[in-house]
C-alpha cells in the first residue's frame, strides 16, 4: 500500500474522502490521525456551526463532526504544495456554496409549486411566512448520499429545513390544505428520480413560536436554534420582521453562544483525546462517528 506522502506526491492534495479511496484505506481514524504527522497540511473549507443533540452532554456539539469534516470539507497535502492547497480549497468552496444557493432555490421553487395550487394563495401570502434553516443557510450543503429518514430511500446530501410561521389569525382551513400542500412537494422530491431530495418541514402558528422561546426543555431549544439560523424564502416579509423582532427580544441568542462556546470546547477536547490512541478508549468513539447529522425539526 502506497504511503500518504507517495499518494499526495503524485496527485496533489486531496480531500479526505478521495486519499481514503486513493490509498484503499479503510480506517477513517486511523487515516486522520496519520494526516497530523509531521510534513502534512490540512486546510479546512467552509465552517463550523453548532448543533443540538440530545445524546450529547449539555445538548450542543459542532457540525460537521471530525469524521464527515475530514472527509468532505478537508483537504490533505504536502508541506510543499501550499499554493495547489490553497487553490483547490478556494475551488470546493466555491462548490460548496453552489450546492447550497441550488438547494435554496429549488426550496423556493417546492414552496412556490405548493403555494400555486390552492385558491387561498393570496392570503397565504399574506398570513404566512416561508424560511430556510439548516446547512444551507450556513453555506455548508453537501451531495453525499445518504438515505432518508423515514423510508430509507438514497437522497442527494443535505436535506432542506423549511419553516413555515402562520399568523395566529390564519383560519384551520387553508393552513391544513398548506400542509397538505408541503406534503405533496415533499413527496415528489423525495420520489422523482431527476431529484432525489429530502424536504423537513414544520408548520406552526406564531403562538407556538412565542411558547418555545421560553427555551425550558430540549425541544425548545432546538426549535430556538432554528430560528435564529432561518432566512426568508417566501411568503410575508412583514410576518418575518415581526417574528425575527420577538425572537431578539426573547435574549435566546445569548443563550445559543454560551451552546456554541461550549460546543467549541467539546470539539478541541474530543480532537486532543482522538489524536492520541492510548487515551482514546472504546467510549470516546462518539467523537469521531456521530450519529447520522439530522435532528427533528420543531
Amino acid at each position: 500500500m502506497p504511503s500518504i506522502a507517495d499518494i499526495l506526491a503524485n496527485a496533489g492534495p486531496l480531500t479526505g474522502a478521495e486519499l481514503a479511496a486513493a490509498g484503499d484505506f479503510a480506517d477513517v481514524l486511523e487515516l486522520w490521525r496519520a494526516c497530523h504527522a509531521p510534513g502534512i497540511v490540512l486546510r479546512r473549507a467552509g465552517r463550523r456551526y453548532m448543533r443540538l443533540d440530545s445524546a450529547v452532554a449539555g445538548y450542543a456539539r459542532l457540525s460537521p463532526s471530525i469524521r464527515r469534516e475530514f472527509l468532505t470539507y478537508t483537504l490533505v497535502g504536502l508541506a510543499g504544495q501550499q499554493d495547489a492547497l490553497e487553490a483547490r480549497a478556494v475551488a470546493l468552496e466555491k462548490s460548496i456554496a453552489d450546492i447550497s444557493r441550488e438547494k435554496i432555490d429549488l426550496a423556493r421553487e417546492s414552496v412556490c409549486m405548493a403555494l400555486a395550487g390552492l385558491p387561498d394563495e393570496p392570503l397565504l401570502l399574506k398570513k404566512a411566512v416561508f424560511m430556510i434553516a439548516g446547512d444551507v443557510t450556513y453555506q455548508m450543503a453537501h451531495r453525499v448520499p445518504r438515505p432518508e429518514k423515514s423510508s430509507g430511500q438514497m437522497v442527494r446530501g443535505s436535506d432542506l429545513d423549511i419553516i413555515v410561521v402562520v399568523s395566529d389569525t390564519l383560519p384551520e382551513a387553508p393552513c391544513r390544505a398548506l400542509d397538505d400542500a408541503i406534503y405533496r412537494q415533499k413527496h415528489y422530491l423525495l420520489t422523482h428520480p431527476d431529484h432525489r431530495e429530502e424536504i423537513d418541514y414544520v408548520l406552526k402558528p406564531l403562538a407556538k413560536v412565542r411558547q418555545q422561546l421560553a427555551f425550558d426543555r430540549f425541544e425548545h431549544m432546538v426549535a430556538c436554534k432554528i430560528l435564529c439560523e432561518c432566512q426568508l424564502l417566501y411568503g410575508s416579509p412583514f410576518l418575518f420582521d415581526e417574528l425575527m423582532q420577538i425572537v431578539e427580544a426573547s435574549g435566546v441568542r445569548a443563550k445559543l453562544d454560551a451552546l456554541q462556546a461550549a460546543a467549541e470546547t467539546e470539539r478541541r477536547d474530543a480532537e486532543r483525546i482522538l489524536l492520541d490512541p492510548a487515551a482514546c478508549a472504546k467510549n470516546h468513539l462518539h467523537l469521531f462517528y456521530t450519529r447520522e447529522e439530522s435532528d427533528e425539526i420543531y
